[in-house]
């Protein structure tokens, strides 16, 4: 079968050739962006999951639903170690000038764009000129206190969108890696504009812990979101991501090779898509047999241990590695972190530094009190095939001065 012809192209964020599975998702968030444009209050949105399950790619999906529904956009996605401040300054900066070039220099837009210099100023954020020459009033997002004046900005771009009968859609991936005081002041800024009903909306996503993340934040983040977990597809919802497009190009896969594909992938999303690409470059003609899986399945797990696993398992210290691998040695997950120590030889306090570690590398994370599991599906085995022998290095306590 042709290269050129195959429907499967795996990727960070990229859409799949079948959606599947995340309609009610997706009706929701029509259902929200239409709310917010008519100046009905709702909740803004984040999801949380694994991953690999698609949560970015249904951001960029609502984003592009919100631009067709003439919202003013913008998407971005949070590193480790950067701030929440800077990223957003330049997407605020590109929706006041749209607003500015479209409803001309409105009132709200000018004291918008005089809060968006002042917070810039306030936080030594540099930016470039927005070219809205009236100055709005003083005292509006300036006084240094990250809190009150992100709130002030965000209130003030929520008014000028009000004013130009207009809404504003903003998409922030990775939510786990904002820092807790900057996260707080996003809260804080949404919450506000939530009890003005001003036409603000968020959609979010992050990994599991993002959910209890937030409500260390702000208590009331329960209350000002819809937490919309996403997970592996159901049967029928992988079948169809792999049927449909094959049948588009006039492709079938007979009952023993679908199975073989959905029990190695069990229905994530990214390892749909990562062994339906290599089945169509191992398969000769139509029908994809059980034999065409089983090759495609070593050559899938060979892609992803050179990428998808390897990049995150460099980033890690030797230590950390060792962690990971005791909790490979015990399975799947979730572990106690008692038992996970126990394996290490180690007592849990004397651990518990490096599993900090690796929930703020976003590796791993914690469903309840005293669990753990791999934020990454199969990470466990790919530990198993990456350090064969389970030989932990030895934890060496720092020498008094």
């Amino acid at each position: 079968m042709k290269e050129l012809n195959n429907p499967f192209s795996p990727g960070a964020g990229k859409k799949p050739p079948e959606l599947a599975g995340r309609n009610a998702n997706l009706e929701r968030a029509s259902i929200i962006l239409q709310r917010f444009k008519a100046g009905r209050s709702d909740r803004s949105s984040i999801f949380t999951g694994l991953r690999g399950v698609g949560k970015t790619v249904l951001l960029n999906k609502i984003n592009q639903m919100a631009d067709e529904q003439k919202y003013y956009t913008f998407f971005i996605e949070s590193p480790e170690d950067a701030s929440l401040a800077k990223l957003i300054i330049p997407g605020l900066r590109k929706i006041l000038l749209l607003m500015d070039s479209k409803e001309g220099a409105k009132e709200k837009i000018k004291i918008a764009a005089n809060a968006l210099r002042s917070f810039a100023a306030a936080f030594k954020i540099k930016i470039g000129e927005i070219n809205i020459e009236v100055k709005g009033p003083a005292g509006i997002a300036d006084s240094g206190n990250l809190d009150q004046d992100l709130v002030d900005l965000l209130v003030s771009v929520g008014e000028a969108a009000t004013e130009s009968n207009s809404a504003v859609a903003i998409f922030i991936d990775e939510l786990q890696y904002v820092e807790k005081e900057e996260l707080a002041a996003l809260f804080a800024g949404l919450h506000r504009i939530s009890q003005l009903q001003l036409p603000f909306v968020l959609f979010g996503a992050g990994l599991p812990q993002l959910a209890g993340l937030s409500g260390e934040a702000k208590s009331y983040a329960e209350r000002l979101f819809e937490f919309q977990e996403i997970g592996a597809l159901e049967t029928k919802d992988a079948i169809k991501a792999i049927q449909d497009p094959l049948a588009r190009e006039n492709v079938i896969i007979n009952t023993g090779a679908l199975k073989i594909l959905l029990r190695e992938t069990e229905g994530y999303p990214y390892f749909l898509q990562e062994w339906g690409a290599h089945v169509w470059r191992t398969a000769k003609k139509s029908p994809i047999n059980e034999d065409d899986v089983k090759t495609a399945t070593r050559n899938a797990i060979s892609t992803l241990d050179t990428g998808f696993f390897r990049v995150r398992f460099d980033r890690l210290t030797p230590i950390e590695k060792d962690y990971l691998r005791a909790m490979a040695e015990l399975g799947k997950g979730p572990h106690r972190s008692g038992d996970i120590a126990s394996k290490l030889g180690r007592a849990v306090e004397g651990v518990a530094p490096f599993r900090s570690n690796l929930i703020t590398k976003g590796m791993i994370f914690s469903q309840q009190h005293g669990d753990t599991s791999f934020t990454v599906p199969k990470f466990d085995e790919y530990m198993r095939r990456v350090m064969p022998k389970f030989l932990p290095h030895p934890i060496r306590s720092r020498r008094r001065m």
